[in-house]
């Protein structure tokens, strides 16, 4: 029987954290075998607020809303707008997928058996950005647009003087580019000058602080593998260089313990040959390793950052966290042969698993493919690079 997870749902925030938790399961990149995502995911929310691992193109952030205003110029009622939603995705994602440049098009293997539509990865980013007024849950909208229209047809002037909106009747920005002729039948992945001005405007608005705004408003896109590896640094904040400096130390210091992981299971299903590339891998980092900058990192900055961005990161995730760099500041070279350094690893999976853990039980071990986890954490870069990509084009475009 499949596993399932479930919620009462009568907490909008508990619900949307789980919904989170589900996209998880999703996403690339994203494994999370020793309970570091809270950190990551903090990181990540600092320097490139309301973007996900799965989102694709940038104009996925104006065509939900127009697909939603479609629905309710039509005043689809709430007891069949989430089919009608459905099938107005479906349709758009046809025409994504018969356009020229469909790259990143949502259902291009599942077709019309797509279960995560691009509303359900965007919604979040689209509240992050101020483009979705109405606050609250997908489903919930759903569910409300009936009063939606009710409150939007109770407005009246009176006394001769202009009513004050109702706004939980506002679902969009009221300055959302309007809908062209022909959506979605001839949709592309193609911003107008207008529709990119508009999200560069919200990114200004809504987080003028951040990182991914400075890239916006920047003439030329990055091309870096890593954010920290951008060549043009002018014009950053201190505060932007002081963030991307602990991104890069956590990456590197905990992709070390994701490295070891890999390496203990190696060793537990007598994989030689991958015991052999994971000691290869782990000789490589620890050569790269900036012992230097770690002596003096100040680790409690992540424990503060997260807390700052509403995400509680366990005393038991933070301890790991600095026992693991007091480890790697001690000697990198070596530790993947100290005792201590695999007990840590091995002692932390444990705990998040239990009995699914995959150094007690067997079911669990046969089931690892021989790399979890391994990859450097990129705080959703591609995602940035993918979305500044598609920014540049449109503004820059004749």
């Amino acid at each position: 029987m499949a596993s399932t997870l479930t919620w009462v749902d009568h907490d909008r925030r508990a619900r949307e954290r789980s919904e989170r938790l589900l996209a998880l399961f999703d996403e690339r990149d994203t494994r999370d075998e020793l309970g570091l995502g809270g950190v990551r995911d903090a990181i990540a929310d600092k320097l490139f607020p309301g973007t996900s691992t799965i989102q694709t193109r940038l104009r996925y952030m104006i065509f939900t809303p127009w697909l939603y205003q479609q629905l309710e110029d039509r005043k689809v009622p709430s007891a069949t707008f989430s089919r009608k939603a459905r099938e107005a995705e479906l349709n758009l994602s046809e025409a994504l997928l018969r356009s020229k440049d469909n790259s990143g098009a949502f259902g291009r293997v599942a077709g019309k058996a797509l279960k995560r539509l691009p509303s359900s990865v965007y919604w979040a980013g689209l509240g992050s950005w101020g483009i979705r007024r109405f606050d609250a849950s997908r489903d919930e909208y759903h569910r409300a647009v009936d009063r939606v229209y009710a409150r939007r047809s109770a407005e009246r002037p009176s006394d001769g003087f202009e009513p004050q909106p109702d706004l939980s009747g506002v679902t969009w920005h009221p300055r959302l580019p309007p809908i062209p002729a022909g959506f979605p039948d001839t949709a592309t992945f193609d911003l107008t000058l207008e529709e990119a001005a508009f999200l560069r405007d919200r990114l200004a608005e809504m987080h003028p602080d951040s990182l991914l705004t400075h890239l916006a408003l920047k003439s030329q896109p990055p091309e870096a593998e890593f954010p920290w590896l951008l060549t043009d640094t002018s014009g950053l904040r201190a505060e932007h260089l002081e963030q991307l400096r602990h991104a890069r130390l956590f990456s590197s210091a905990m992709n070390g313990a994701a490295l070891l992981y890999n390496l203990l299971l190696a060793e537990s299903s007598g994989r030689r040959e991958l015991e052999a590339d994971y000691l290869g891998r782990l000789q490589a980092w620890a050569a790269s390793v900036d012992l230097v900058s770690l002596r003096t990192w100040r680790l409690s900055w992540l424990w503060e950052m997260a807390a700052s961005a509403g995400r509680s990161i366990d005393v038991r995730t933070c301890r790991f966290v600095e026992n693991w760099v007091g480890i790697v500041v001690d000697d990198p070279v070596s530790a993947s042969l100290r005792q201590d350094a695999r007990d840590l690893v091995r002692g932390r999976e444990a705990s998040l698993k239990h009995g699914r853990s995959r150094f007690s039980n067997q079911r669990s071990l046969d089931q690892w493919s021989g790399a979890a986890g391994i990859q450097p954490m990129s705080y959703r870069w591609s995602t940035a690079k993918a979305f500044l990509s598609d920014l540049h084009r449109g503004l820059w475009r004749s």
